[in-house]
């Protein structure tokens, strides 16, 4: 079994260990597989670089994440692998090889996992995700949500909080209503995103994780 990463009371049920999960991409036979990250350590290098790269390119098109500016790779690798991360790639391989560095056709996608907040609240988390953008258009976005749903309860969370999902990103709020997340708030004017004149608005997203639907999450095994 795997201990809980979050810090409040001890109130979690035993959590079940965390293997490399395996499925199809939506309308695919193409194989990928979902790592679970609990240190940068566990990843290769190159593959931070990659990331590190990728995400960089989307705060540079400032229209998804908060931040004002771009991260250097410490910087990065503190706030991605704080505290638990999934890396999917498209490999029917359950190990992450370290000899690879073609991560531009293998890399699908990852997001990490945090409390939203400390202490005695810290079983409800946040996520942020993140698609490779030479991989768009294969419905991977989707597939992290999924996944994100299967694994989140099992690290001890019992609820999700998005707390900025602008409502310029349809692909993203989009995903969250098929998932079935509430809508449980709405910030007006909360965010300065590059091309925008006025400041845009955000919807808050929530989620309990503890009566997820099975089907939200079908597919997920091959």
């Amino acid at each position: 079994m795997i201990k809980t990463l979050v810090n409040g009371p001890d109130l979690y049920k035993p959590l079940e260990t965390l293997v490399p999960l395996q499925f199809n991409l939506l309308g695919s036979e193409s194989i990928a597989t979902a790592f679970p990250v609990y240190t940068s350590d566990d990843v290769p290098n190159t593959l931070i670089d990659y990331l590190h790269q990728e995400f960089n390119s989307e705060l540079e098109d400032g229209l998804t994440y908060p931040h004002l500016k771009t991260l250097n790779r410490d910087e990065f690798v503190k706030y991605w692998f704080h505290s638990f991360c999934v890396i999917v790639l498209k490999t029917d391989k359950i190990a992450i090889d370290s000899s690879w560095t073609n991560w531009r056709d293998l890399l699908l996608g990852t997001f990490y996992i945090k409390p939203n907040y400390p202490g005695r609240c810290s079983h409800n988390c946040n996520a942020g995700f993140l698609v490779n953008s030479a991989q768009r258009g294969q419905k991977v976005g989707i597939r992290l949500g999924q996944i994100y749903l299967k694994w989140a309860p099992l690290l001890g969370y019992r609820y999700s909080v998005f707390n900025l999902v602008f409502v310029t990103n349809p692909a993203s709020w989009r995903i969250w209503d098929k998932l079935q997340f509430d809508r449980i708030g709405y910030i007006p004017k909360v965010a300065i995103l590059k091309g925008y004149e006025e400041p845009v608005d955000a919807i808050m997203f929530g989620k309990d994780l503890t009566t997820t639907d099975p089907k939200l999450i079908e597919g997920l095994h091959i």
